[in-house]
């Protein structure tokens, strides 16, 4: 449910953004350029802060991403180069964006040249001899993307560490649905300018913007279970609510719920939902939920991508986030425990005063 991701690195270098929300744990690139031819305290005793807010998302890869390799006798198929490949190295050189990566082809012309290469966890290393293509700029045909941006909302805020978390779900590439490697990326501020609301076999989305050029805090990590960052103390996130216990997974009941939700401009706003069975799946999908909200589902038909990270709470303790929408029927949806999203963001271990 992250949200749509497009355009170019140019664009998240600066100036004002206008984008949509994206499909649910999946992204849409923000370019692909054409290469063608401890123990502590336990989460349960844990203080923090249910945001619900959007915030403006940019990310850059560690490397680049292989999204695509052109068809036909290609030197990237020639060389064993795979989709979902990550290539971090090009003639030794640190690979650090499609631009420089498409220089180092032009500077190396035809002569072989060793990719090292990030493949299911193991690093390979391949020799891959670029050809001219039909506008005489040297090419291995493949599509590769290195950097995402978009909107999504934030879970979590911890006041004494200025530790977040957002999504309940990883960024992960359209095309290839692998976690987007991760080299470095930060929150902007982000308004919700309009709602699509979803429907039966199509998801809706939040359209929002969000300003490149001011950030609240920078990101860490991209996980299957979240992202992770820090923000600086006394930020605007944190005025927007009390800390409130977390909830451990056996504390979860089926049952009346709430989330916190931005659909509109600035304003988050508590809806109701109710939690319909709790689940094993350990993927995000730990929770079954549905919206029983009048207004809420007056203006989004349920859940739509962008609400993804929405705060869960229920019995005055904090028990997660949305993370998944239901094609078939949006007014239902998956939620993650926050003590799952802790995990995976190594903040267990942080006990708040």
């Amino acid at each position: 449910m992250y949200e749509i991701f497009q355009k170019a690195r140019g664009l998240l270098r600066g100036g004002a953004a206008v984008l949509l929300a994206l499909a649910l744990c999946a992204s849409m690139p923000a370019r692909a350029a054409d290469v063608s031819a401890d123990a502590g305290q336990s989460a349960s005793t844990k203080m923090l802060v249910p945001v619900g807010h959007t915030v403006g998302i940019k990310l850059f890869s560690r490397g680049v991403l292989v999204v695509k390799l052109t068809e036909g006798d290609t030197p990237a198929r020639d060389c064993g180069l795979q989709t979902g490949d990550v290539i971090v190295r090009c003639g030794g050189v640190g690979v650090e964006s499609t631009e420089q990566f498409q220089s180092l082809l032009q500077g190396n012309q035809d002569a072989s040249t060793d990719l090292q290469v990030r493949r299911d966890g193991q690093n390979l290393t391949l020799s891959v001899a670029p050809e001219q293509n039909e506008q005489g700029a040297y090419a291995i045909g493949a599509w590769i993307r290195d950097s995402m941006a978009g909107i999504g909302t934030v879970t979590f805020y911890d006041p004494e560490t200025g530790a977040f978390g957002a999504l309940g779900h990883g960024i992960t590439d359209t095309d290839t649905a692998l976690l987007m490697p991760f080299a470095s990326g930060s929150v902007l501020p982000s308004t919700v300018k309009a709602v699509n609301p979803g429907t039966v076999g199509q998801a809706g989305e939040l359209r929002g913007d969000f300003d490149l050029t001011c950030e609240l805090g920078q990101l860490s990590a991209n996980t299957t279970a979240g992202i992770f960052g820090t923000m600086a103390a006394g930020g605007e996130l944190e005025e927007l609510g009390e800390p409130m216990p977390v909830a451990s997974p056996d504390e979860v009941q089926t049952g009346a719920a709430t989330i916190l939700a931005n659909v509109e401009g600035d304003q988050v706003k508590e809806y109701d939902i109710e939690i319909l069975k709790l689940l094993d799946n350990g993927d995000g999908r730990e929770m079954l939920i549905s919206v029983t909200d009048p207004e809420l589902l007056e203006i989004t038909g349920g859940i739509v991508q962008g609400m993804s990270g929405s705060p869960i709470l229920q019995n005055g303790k904090f028990v997660g986030a949305v993370t998944h929408v239901l094609l078939n029927d949006p007014t239902k949806g998956y939620g993650i425990f926050l003590e799952t999203m802790l995990s995976a963001g190594g903040l267990t271990g942080n006990p708040a005063a």
